[in-house]
């Protein structure tokens, strides 16, 4: 069974899909375990960022066939839960307040690209393969890709990556606008880091106001609406002690530190 391994690297979590014999196949279990964690981060004001990797040579296969092929022998609310449980993990990911990074090597596959996606930030590895071959084995999507997709890239790019299965590679990722930055293959998880320490010694509500900025606009809606959003999150993050830091720090020309104010 894939594990999901927890280690803290100063005000970073880092969470491991760790099962290198199925290049990290995903599951309710992984799934359950990633959203509690991804909980206690949003709870834990030690914690600034979130990256989520895989163990070994691949960030995760996606779905076990197996699993799914023994689905079909059961009832269809069992696989439902499945889906749900996913997207449990998407939905945490998405309100975690806390920025998540995915750093990609190898292989994201599946439900993989799908977590992969609903990631902030996506740091891939030269070569690293992204696959959404759902319709291949006769599928849909799952856990948000077709949103994402539809969000990060131009329709016939997700058209082509969603209705022929085919394996699209970090770098053209990279130029479409889907992938944040490209290293060496092994380096991905400490690129990842580096970017995740600066996020994480930011300003924590300042950073979660963007977050759910970046959401509620990507969802849609009236111009208005969003420029309210924008006018009270603002307001509030001005009237902070973040802010007096930042501005000062500017003002002083030194480096702010916003976890001491």
């Amino acid at each position: 069974m894939t594990d999901l391994i927890e280690e803290r690297r100063g005000r970073v979590l880092v969470l491991t899909i760790s099962d290198p014999a199925t290049r990290n196949a995903l599951g309710p279990a992984v799934y359950d375990r990633g959203r509690d964690a991804l909980a206690r981060a949003a709870a834990d004001p030690g914690i600034g960022a979130v990256v989520l990797t895989g163990a070994g040579a691949a960030f995760s296969s996606g779905g076990n066939l197996n699993r799914l092929a023994a689905l079909r022998e059961g009832e269809p609310a069992v696989a439902a839960d499945g889906v749900e449980r996913l997207q449990g993990l998407v939905r945490a990911i998405r309100g975690c307040p806390k920025p998540v990074m995915a750093a990609v090597e190898g292989v994201a596959a599946g439900a993989g690209f799908a977590v992969a996606l609903a990631c902030d930030l996506i740091v891939a590895a030269r070569g690293a393969r992204f696959v959404l071959a759902y319709v291949k084995v006769g599928l849909s999507p799952d856990g948000g890709a077709t949103a994402f997709l539809a969000q990060a890239l131009p329709r016939q790019l997700a058209a082509e990556i969603a209705l022929e299965g085919g394996v699209i590679e970090a770098e053209r990722l990279h130029q479409a606008g889907g992938v944040n930055a490209l290293c060496e293959p092994g380096a991905a998880l400490e690129t990842a880091l580096a970017r995740a320490r600066t996020l994480a010694d930011g300003p924590a509500e300042a950073i979660a106001s963007i977050k759910g900025l970046l959401d509620a606009a990507y969802a849609g809606g009236p111009l208005d609406a969003q420029l309210d959003r924008e006018r009270d999150a603002f307001v509030a993050n001005l009237f902070r002690p973040a802010a007096g830091e930042g501005i000062a720090a500017f003002r002083g020309k030194r480096r702010p530190n916003f976890h001491e104010v």
